[in-house]
């Protein structure tokens, strides 16, 4: 006969300091002398910066010289009348945001396919709504000279983004193609604009492109310097895609040649979508650092968010009023860099960059 036998078993509690709050401080920050060492001089270093700075910016600080001049910074010398067009379209950006937060956690494809249709195609209408046109009484033309702030600085970061993507794309097969011609052509225009700073492009394109153009024809410098933009993030685009494309193994190349699809069904179904996929952080990068390098175009008479912020300086109460000044460019650029880096995050989770 079995007698069965209740063993009923006693678990200790894990120590406070392993659990909770103090073992987080203990694995982390604490774990050896040397991390306690490095723990305490950083925490004292951030003592000496922080505890000023704080009561700098609290105390001290003149934040006036960027409530007073808040619509100049969003959209410069953009008419006062007519900037209910600038805020309006601002909303609908955000709205199409939040929109997008939920529609791309939802499991429904076609309802992702339509959303990102929309995020395409809603900067022309935008862009007319902003532009207006000519004898219009509720949306008046406004010369693109007018322009400037955070409005001009997105047009032009985002027109170089978008633009110089497809220009980028077919550079890098260019410069991958069996054909001489093209290849040399794609290395050519690569080699040579990677090798001039982007202050040259912008400068050639504002100065020395209307000396060759015909006396009647005008080109805004707003158009002259998108055009500048584009053309130099391309190059650098194009060698980050084929990176890419050279990281794709040769077997997937004789795959698409045994199914018997031509060269275009190889690189739109196959090999760009792998590429693609791979160089998503080096790209976000360089997008990174093109929405920054647009500050370039205060040197060639633009007036960006950068030209715009320099121009409160010299107002009478706000001549001394540099570090607040700076301080908030330097957090607006960073408040939207650090946006794109956390929707590439995102992005490459979603795609598993890094896992598979």
């Amino acid at each position: 006969m079995t007698t069965a036998t209740d063993v009923s078993t006693v678990y200790e509690a894990p120590p406070r300091t392993e659990i909770g709050v103090l073992g987080w401080l203990k694995h982390n920050l604490f774990g050896s002398w040397i991390d306690a060492i490095l723990t305490l001089v950083s925490l004292f270093i951030l003592y000496i910066v922080l505890v000023p700075s704080v009561r700098w910016a609290v105390t001290e600080a003149n934040w006036r010289a960027i409530t007073t001049n808040v619509l100049i910074l969003i959209h410069g010398p953009y008419p006062q009348d007519q900037d209910w067009r600038v805020f309006t379209s601002i909303a609908v950006i955000v709205l199409m945001g939040i929109i997008s937060l939920f529609v791309y956690r939802s499991s429904n494809k076609k309802l992702r396919q339509i959303m990102t249709i929309v995020w395409v195609v809603s900067p022309v209408p935008i862009w007319y709504f902003l532009a207006g046109f000519a004898g219009s009484s509720l949306l008046p033309q406004v010369e693109y000279s007018k322009w400037g702030g955070l409005l001009l600085t997105f047009v032009l970061a985002i027109f170089g983004i978008v633009a110089s993507f497809p220009i980028g794309v077919l550079l890098a097969l260019g410069r991958q193609s069996d054909m001489p011609i093209i290849k040399w052509i794609s290395t050519l225009y690569i080699e040579v604009v990677r090798g001039v700073p982007f202050i040259t492009v912008l400068f050639m394109a504002q100065v020395m492109l209307p000396l060759v153009l015909p006396a009647d024809v005008r080109i805004p410098g707003m158009f002259r310097a998108m055009v500048g933009t584009a053309l130099f993030s391309a190059a650098y685009l194009a060698e980050n895609v084929r990176g890419g494309l050279q990281a794709i193994p040769r077997g997937q190349y004789e795959a698409a040649d045994a199914l018997g699809l031509s060269t275009f069904q190889q690189m739109y179904f196959i090999i760009l979508p792998q590429a693609l996929r791979t160089v998503i952080p080096p790209l976000v990068g360089q997008f990174i650092g093109l929405f920054k390098d647009t500050s370039l175009v205060a040197i060639v008479g633009l007036l960006d968010f950068l030209k715009v912020s320099q121009s409160i300086l010299s107002q009478a109460g706000f001549l001394g009023a540099q570090k607040e000044v700076y301080i908030f460019d330097a957090l607006i650029y960073f408040i939207f860099s650090f946006a794109m880096s956390a929707a590439s995050l995102r992005l490459e989770k979603n795609l598993g960059v890094g896992q598979r």
